[in-house]
């Protein structure tokens, strides 16, 4: 055998060192990353709407109030060009079908004014409704899917800081670190996303456990075990047939609550169960 003598052993080393470094990733990258070969659901197509549907408070399913929803220069926008005033006109757009394990990818900014009449809270405010009630489901003067919102915010410069990817809970509750979580809506830890800049965004949902948030590719919130809330309303009518108030799968939707919003990327990545 060989013998090495201090300075050689020093070197090794220090090059083991440096090849592990550039070889590991942050753990809260790892999930955010795409990989060849995996097959992403474009959720929006660029084209049309012909896989949504929407539902708007005080309106039957399939009325696009106002032509609110709509696609111009391949984007998926919520405009309030239409719009004389609010008036708490909560609308919602629903992709079609049920998810469990997956990975969602947005891409979204914040534009124009809010309409006349919008909640102060609403402003630069939007969100991805996830493990969601169906369209069909919604009474007619309901305002939220009874969900998981990840929440959208945006923030203007000089103004103060405002995270978004928050997580807020329309008729849900999930947990944190073993407890219960009842409060309605959480910050994350997430920068503030100022103006009209393009913000990337991912969430990766698995069932029933846990749900993460990642903005421009790091984490910046998680929780667990999904449930419904009941306190709600709509908590006896949701309620599986087996009292299993853990929720595993859901719709997706988008939202419109007074402040226009385009999107340019909505895509999704089913994972294995």
């Amino acid at each position: 055998m060989r013998i090495l003598n201090f300075t050689s052993k020093v070197f090794i080393i220090a090059l083991v060192v440096m090849v592990s470094a550039c070889n590991s990733k942050p753990k809260t990258q790892k999930s955010t990353e795409k990989s060849a070969g995996e097959n992403w659901i474009q959720l929006f197509n660029g084209k049309d709407l012909n896989d949504w549907e929407i539902k708007f408070r005080h309106h039957e399913l399939g009325d696009n109030y106002n032509n609110t929803f709509r696609v111009e220069d391949g984007l998926l926008r919520v405009s309030y060009e239409n719009w004389d005033e609010f008036g708490e006109v909560f609308g919602h757009i629903f992709y079609k079908g049920e998810f469990s394990h997956y990975r969602l990818h947005v891409e979204y900014r914040f534009v124009g004014d809010q309409v006349k009449g919008g909640p102060g809270w609403a402003f630069r405010n939007n969100g991805l409704m996830l493990h969601g009630q169906s369209a069909a489901s919604m009474e007619l003067d309901q305002d939220f899917p009874v969900s998981v919102e990840v929440q959208l915010l945006g923030g203007l410069k000089g103004k103060d800081e405002r995270s978004t990817l928050n997580l807020c809970t329309p008729g849900t509750n999930v947990e944190m670190n073993g407890k219960l979580i009842e409060q309605h809506c959480i910050n994350s830890k997430s920068e503030t996303q100022r103006d009209d800049k393009w913000v990337s965004v991912e969430v990766e949902v698995l069932g029933g456990e846990v749900i993460r948030h990642f903005v421009e590719g790091v984490e910046v919130m998680s929780y667990e075990k999904p449930q419904l809330d009941p306190r709600d309303k709509n908590y006896d009518k949701l309620l599986p047939a087996d009292g299993n108030k853990i929720i595993t799968k859901g719709t997706i939707s988008l939202q419109a609550e007074s402040h226009g919003t385009d999107f340019r990327k909505i895509e999704l990545l089913v994972l294995e169960e």
